[in-house]
């Protein structure tokens, strides 16, 4: 159990390197904003005294909240902001033991550097790295997708690869795809917006336009891939979960020499007619083991989005173990 210390007291200042003001604002958030979150998150209470901070509560907590601070004023260097949700980051990775300043892998886009966010995450880009199947598997919010879009990004741009095919399958929520209006690709438009919208932050729409129209960057429905061999290329599968085991096993087989596979998706949320068995589900257990194959499964803890979300998961499957 934590007991509660005396007080600890973390000297931003020194003669060595006497306490930057700018950045200290910046550290502490309009109105004390990011020293909010800090006391909210950690329940403790965090005093300022100048370039000082006084931080009081249970043992474990302060020393947590005393090495968030550290953290963050590091980052404020060279006139960097600190957005909230880094904030929140670095109060989750610094809450886990095996985490606390951990190198976490990264990979550059021609718009954007993607660092890993979580230990999960970095472990997820060293298995796309060093494996030609990797299923990335687990709740919202946990960049597999986002991540498996930068590393088809830089492999494209790094000519490790001649194309990026980015695959959903089509599972209808009361409207049939026949009485949308457009053309097939209009009609699947609104499965594949995720897909565009990491593309279009990764590499900018005019550029993704382009190499769409050169058929560079492919987007297209689960069904367009029967009797393909996909070779020389970055595959996608996104929200794999809502695959027919027979659809799963055409998509595996598809892979061709110098191809890479990644299979992200999500087992609590499933849109599949009832009665019928999820291909992801089927493969995570009959593929298990096998060489050239990886898993990698993010949980609640792993999500990057609002905490709140962090917290409405961990709800789900508190109730769904105990159901």
């Amino acid at each position: 159990m934590n007991q509660a210390l005396p007080a600890k007291t973390l000297s931003l200042d020194s003669p060595e390197a006497p306490v930057d003001n700018a950045r200290l604002s910046v550290l502490c958030g309009e109105r004390h904003s990011n020293i909010k979150i800090i006391e909210q998150e950690l329940t403790v209470k965090c005093y300022q005294q100048g370039g000082d901070f006084v931080i009081e509560g249970h043992s474990d907590n302060v020393r947590v909240a005393y090495r968030v601070l550290e953290k963050l004023y590091k980052l404020t260097d060279k006139g960097n902001s600190l957005e909230e949700s880094k904030v929140y980051q670095v109060i989750n990775n610094m809450s886990e033991p095996d985490e606390q300043d951990q190198e976490f892998e990264r990979v550059r886009a021609p718009l954007k550097q993607v660092v890993a966010k979580s230990k999960t995450q970095s472990e997820y880009m060293k298995a796309i790295d060093k494996h030609d199947v990797v299923f990335g598997v687990g709740p919202a919010g946990t960049g597999k997708t986002y991540i498996a879009v930068a590393k088809a990004v830089d492999a494209l741009v790094s000519d490790e690869v001649k194309r990026i095919i980015l695959i959903r399958p089509v599972v209808e929520a009361g409207e049939h795809l026949g009485f949308l209006p457009g053309d097939i690709g209009q009609k699947i438009d609104p499965y594949l917006r995720p897909l565009y919208d990491a593309l279009y932050e990764l590499l900018g729409p005019e550029k993704v336009q382009g190499l769409i129209e050169r058929k560079i960057i492919e987007l297209a429905p689960l069904a367009y891939m029967r009797g393909r061999t996909l070779s020389d290329a970055f595959v996608i599968m996104d929200e794999a979960q809502n695959t027919t085991v027979a659809q799963m096993k055409m998509l595996l087989t598809r892979t061709g020499f110098g191809s890479k596979v990644v299979l992200t998706g999500d087992l609590s949320q499933l849109d599949l007619p009832k009665g019928t068995y999820s291909g992801l589900k089927h493969a995570l257990t009959i593929l298990k083991g096998v060489r050239g194959i990886s898993v990698t499964k993010f949980t609640g803890k792993d999500i990057v989005r609002h905490p709140l979300v962090q917290r409405i998961v961990e709800a789900y499957e508190k109730h769904d173990r105990n159901d």
